[in-house]
């Protein structure tokens, strides 16, 4: 615990992204995956007025932008064997685009089934297969796959579904995350509270269903955790955690490791509160879990998952004046990447000297905006503090 403490205690804004004309909340953060020499490492951010930014990493300065009109694109992901950046879209498509090509236009389109809206979605580990999840439409509310490889004697830009998944979640999907190495696993998260697991070697929704597992409200973020990645997590819009060990699934053990009803509750933050979760973290050299939380003000705190709760670990200062909404860490030069409510995206770089000395200001933006924005939370907070 000590090394992870040192390591984020260690960072330091190292660069802040340029500004732009359009105050945006900064909502997804993705790096590309691959090392190319002379090339410039990228990064990708979902923008709250739905777009895509392309950054470069080491300067941070804007070098592109896509977009989903007439849709909005909701979740951002790089490919992880090319630079190709996916996004659902409102309009009932999944998009590619070379993220190295400034042109406008997808390389790509996945279709989905009429009046398919998407809100949430993942590419699988070795790029074969996309699922997006769907908006509640007439009482659907669906996962949809594609055979996401690219053949190169079909010049049709265009794909229509592999198929879907209908009986199991009953309201908005809100998440999709595949196994980080198993491309048939994937996890799904909703607003019904629930959290999927499938195995889509096998053929019918029914068998491939592996385990439900229930967060008892509306799922805000999943991932997963542990040796092999055989356990999952789930934080939801009223800042509860759960966290569920898929190893005990044939065992008499109890697969729950932790579940809090909301964080703000009960953990202990030094010198300070916890307004807000961001996300998880597993931590694969430390074999270690941690949730990243922050305040209303911009401080980002780093907690550790342990059966018997939250612990907070360190917090990071001066960088954000605004909710913090996204992040990316990066495992090998132990970098971090975080977007907020400020319209900035900042680089912490262990033992690097801040490069800007001020801090910006707080954006209002357009109440539209407001709507398609993740909301925290406030009222069963507050109704419990009057008990």
């Amino acid at each position: 615990m000590e090394r992870i403490e040192e390591q984020f205690a260690n960072l330091n804004i190292v660069k802040r992204s340029s500004g732009t004309t359009e105050p945006t909340y900064l909502l997804g953060i993705d790096a590309s995956k691959t090392v190319q020499a002379e090339k410039e490492s990228l990064i990708a951010v979902l923008c709250s007025n739905g777009s895509i930014r392309i950054y470069d990493k080491e300067r941070l300065y804007i070098l592109r932008e896509f977009h989903g009109y007439p849709g909005l694109l909701n979740g951002v992901k790089f490919a992880n064997s090319c630079d190709n950046i996916y996004s659902s879209c409102t309009d009932g498509t999944v998009k590619c685009w070379d993220a190295r090509l400034a042109s406008e236009k997808p390389v790509q389109l996945f279709k989905g089934y009429p009046s398919n809206i998407f809100i949430s979605f993942d590419i699988s580990c070795n790029d074969h297969v996309i699922c997006a999840g769907t908006e509640k439409v007439d009482d659907d509310a669906l996962l949809v796959f594609w055979d996401a490889r690219i053949n190169s004697q079909d010049l049709s830009t265009s794909k229509d579904p592999l198929g879907a998944y209908s009986e199991t979640h009953s309201d908005d999907v809100t998440q999709v995350r595949f196994h980080p190495s198993n491309p048939n696993m994937v996890v799904s998260g909703s607003t019904d509270g629930l959290v999927n697991v499938f195995d889509i070697s096998i053929d019918n929704e029914e068998d491939a269903l592996v385990t439900t597992c229930n967060s008892v409200s509306s799922v805000s973020c999943i991932g997963w955790s542990g040796k092999d990645y055989k356990q999952i997590y789930c934080m939801t819009h009223d800042e509860g955690f759960c966290w569920w060990d898929l190893n005990h699934l044939d065992t008499d053990e109890p697969i729950t490791r932790l579940n809090i009803q909301d964080v703000r509750e009960v953990i202990n933050v030094k010198g300070g509160i916890l307004d807000y979760l961001v996300g998880g973290l597993y931590h694969e050299k430390m074999d270690k879990l941690f949730v990243v939380g922050g305040t209303n003000t911009g401080i980002i705190h780093l907690l550790s998952c342990t059966t018997a709760g939250l612990i907070h670990v360190t917090s990071l200062h001066g960088g954000h004046a605004a909710t913090v909404r996204s992040f990316c860490w990066n495992m090998q030069d132990d970098s971090l990447l975080t977007g907020g409510e400020d319209a900035q995206l900042l680089l912490w770089k262990p033992g690097a000297l801040d490069k800007t000395f001020t801090k910006k200001d707080s954006m209002k933006i357009a109440s539209s905006v407001y709507q398609r924005v993740r909301v925290h939370s406030n009222d069963s907070y507050k109704k419990r503090k009057k008990q």
